[in-house]
């Protein structure tokens, strides 16, 4: 119960401290923003919403069930992962004949939209690494009060907006791919620093890696979304965007089950069990160095962007 209750506590500050932000921005929208959008007539594409979720909802759940509520070699682990490919299978066809598909499969067929899908996909799943375990890591380790442990995950929220503020300086001067490129190597060396350094826990350090990787995420998603706005029409903007999002709420979804399987093995095979610190820190180091194997990864995709973007008005 206290471990409930702690969680929720830290839970409760990062809300309260990304509130006063979101109102700010949705002022700004409603005051500056104005666009003149045309009317059509659409086909939601129900089919493909129920399969794409469906699909990933089974196989989300085969990751992170496997090996603790049932064996990986049982019937719900092959049931699970052969069902959900199943339906992205499905998916994939019923997309390829709806009109307005809810995922076109032309966004992936071009290079600078399938890699800048990429690195949002690597954005989600170190960003919902980070803010899911980096509270416990304090907060089961060294002992350190929720409001704290709340407050160093809280760090890179400020790195992001910070980064992503300077970020349309940089990338209209060097580039797109160069500025995604950079944010996704700031990334890959907090990951680093904080797996190098979650053997001896600190709060300060730990807030340090998150500010840094916070604004590692602010000079990479920014330039990549924008890069991928900026290359189609005005009437491709809006899935293109959609994409976009998706892919980092996958990435989120998907990576928070892989890192729940990462840290649920390393408990089991303690045998100590979840409340002793030495489990907690070897749990949440396995994290932190999926993490890092994401941030390399986003970092290659980043670097396969494509160096010049023709910009469609």
């Amino acid at each position: 119960m206290d471990s409930q209750f702690s969680q929720f506590a830290s839970w409760r500050w990062i809300f309260f401290i990304n509130v006063p932000v979101c109102l700010a921005a949705a002022f700004l929208l409603m005051r500056a923003y104005h666009e003149n959008i045309p009317r059509r007539r659409i086909h939601i594409d129900y089919p493909g919403a129920i399969l794409l979720a469906t699909g990933m909802t089974l196989v989300i759940l085969a990751v992170l069930e496997g090996g603790q509520a049932w064996a990986w070699d049982s019937v719900y682990s092959i049931g699970g992962f052969t069902l959900g490919a199943a339906c992205i299978v499905a998916f994939v066809l019923v997309e390829r004949r709806t009109a307005d598909a809810v995922l076109p499969l032309w966004v992936l067929s071009r290079r600078l939209l399938l890699t800048t899908t990429l690195v949002s996909l690597g954005v989600g799943a170190v960003l919902i690494g980070l803010t899911s375990f980096v509270p416990t890591f304090l907060e089961g380790s060294i002992g350190t009060v929720p409001l704290l442990a709340g407050l160093a995950v809280a760090a890179q929220s400020i790195g992001w907006p910070i980064a992503s503020s300077f970020s349309g300086r940089l990338y209209m001067r060097y580039g797109f791919r160069n500025t995604s490129l950079l944010g996704m190597a700031v990334i890959v060396f907090g990951a680093l620093a904080l797996v190098l350094t979650s053997a001896r826990p600190n709060v300060w350090v730990v807030a340090a890696c998150c500010l840094v990787i916070g604004a590692g995420l602010g000079f990479a998603s920014t330039p990549a979304i924008v890069a991928a706005q900026s290359s189609v029409g005005w009437g491709e903007r809006g899935v293109v965007t959609g994409a976009n999002m998706l892919a980092r709420a996958i990435g989120s979804s998907v990576g928070v089950a892989i890192f729940g399987a990462v840290a649920n093995a390393i408990i089991a095979s303690s045998g100590t069990g979840p409340a002793d610190p030495a489990t907690i820190i070897a749990s949440a180091r396995g994290v932190f160095l999926a993490v890092l194997v994401c941030g390399i990864l986003g970092l290659l995709a980043a670097a396969s962007m494509p160096r010049t973007v023709r910009v469609v008005s």
